[in-house]
């Protein structure tokens, strides 16, 4: 039977699932907002200490925390932790998805969380996300948040998308993930794209985000206050 659950219509939207006895989701610790009184709780390494290692690397907490019930029903509900879209994602057995670090959110026990390292150095080094990513493999249902609205394409073969590397939220694992410099010297200095750009190259789909938050945090600089 499929996880049931709801995604609020909100610029901070939040998931409300539903869990029945035997069905288990869990999540970074910490990253529960609210569930029902029945809900039990069990935090724990999530496989070890290199497990532990790895979700740190990616964005996420040292340990995790799974959500069940033993009798009834119950919920469980997962906020987001800044204005943008909760995507949810059924995974079939060994489909794999890459994300950004901290894009996930909430899974089903059969889902695995691991780490991504990107192994094009220019992607490393000017990417943005450096070399780590997150890698999710199905089967089961994850859920992801990222910044602003999401916008997805598929790319055919050898198509090629350039992208701002703050953009990309997630990608299939088929689609190769590089950066390059942008050419010509007066784009380098005065075209406000940075000396790199982040280039996708199909077949297979990407997830891009329209606000991400270190954009929005560079934006805000300007109004904090300083010292005289």
């Amino acid at each position: 039977m499929a996880l049931e659950y709801k995604i609020s219509d909100s610029i901070l939207p939040i998931v409300t699932i539903s869990l029945k006895p035997g069905e288990v989701v869990y999540s970074e610790s910490g990253g529960m907002s609210w569930m029902s009184a029945n809900v039990e709780m069990k935090t724990h390494s999530g496989g070890g200490l290199g497990k532990m290692l790895k979700r740190k690397l990616s964005g996420e907490s040292l340990f995790i925390t799974d959500y069940f019930v033993s009798r009834d029903d119950g919920s469980v509900a997962f906020a987001s932790e800044f204005p943008g879209r909760i995507l949810a994602m059924p995974l079939e057995t060994g489909e794999v998805l890459i994300a950004q670090k901290d894009a996930f959110m909430c899974a089903e026990k059969s889902v695995d969380l691991d780490l991504h390292l990107n192994r094009r150095i220019g992607a490393g080094f000017f990417g943005g996300e450096g070399f780590i990513m997150e890698k999710i493999t199905g089967p089961g249902l994850v859920f992801f948040e990222f910044d602003g609205d999401i916008v997805e394409m598929t790319l055919a073969k050898g198509e090629s998308l350039r992208v701002d590397a703050g953009h990309i939220a997630m990608f299939q694992p088929s689609v190769q993930y590089d950066v390059k410099m942008v050419k010509g010297v007066g784009n380098m200095l005065f075209g406000g794209e940075g000396l790199f750009l982040a280039t996708l190259r199909g077949p297979g789909k990407i997830w891009l985000q329209t606000m991400p938050l270190v954009k929005l945090a560079g934006r805000m600089i300007p109004f904090f206050p300083t010292k005289s």
